[in-house]
């Protein structure tokens, strides 16, 4: 952790935080096949915007519970981009295999990334509307499978109507 806290201040991380009720900032890297990414692929989904590392024993803790919600919850569109703090390729690549994860791990060696969004700690997660709105900021490995999708109906008016849970204007 004392790691993470140095190469923020090195990197400058920390800066203004991001703002909840405005738009995510936008962003492009690789992913860890070494595909490129950007934010704006998804746009219209509902995003579940993870910061981690392998190391990172409260985001081990969670990776199961995102995974379960990511199965759950994709076909309605659901979309979880896994941000893997300063990892070496090879390492973010086995620790997917080994958990089982499914959902894009974008590599974040810099720090660019993270420092967009004002992470400071880990793990740290943002959900964000179809609109690309950021809605919220969860910290600490708190997540879990039903917390999230709880969050995806909140941020999701498509798939409230689908299950009858919000009727369109």
């Amino acid at each position: 952790m004392g790691l993470l806290i140095f190469w923020g201040i090195f990197v400058g991380m920390g800066g203004t935080p991001i703002q909840i009720g405005g738009p995510a900032p936008p962003f492009q890297t690789e992913r860890v096949d070494g595909r490129p990414i950007s934010l704006s692929d998804y746009h219209g989904k509902v995003i579940v915007l993870t910061f981690w590392a392998t190391w990172c024993e409260p985001c081990k803790k969670e990776m199961p519970e995102i995974q379960a919600a990511y199965e759950q919850h994709k076909r309605d569109g659901l979309m979880v981009l896994a941000v893997n703090f300063g990892g070496d390729q090879d390492d973010v690549k086995a620790f997917m295999e080994k958990m089982g994860l499914t959902f894009p791990a974008l590599m974040d060696r810099r720090a660019h990334i993270s420092a967009q969004y004002g992470v400071v700690s880990l793990p740290v997660t943002f959900f964000i509307d179809r609109a690309g709105i950021i809605r919220e900021r969860v910290v600490g490995g708190v997540l879990t499978e039903k917390g999230i999708g709880e969050a995806f109906l909140r941020y999701s008016p498509l798939s409230r109507q689908k299950m009858g849970l919000f009727k369109a204007d």
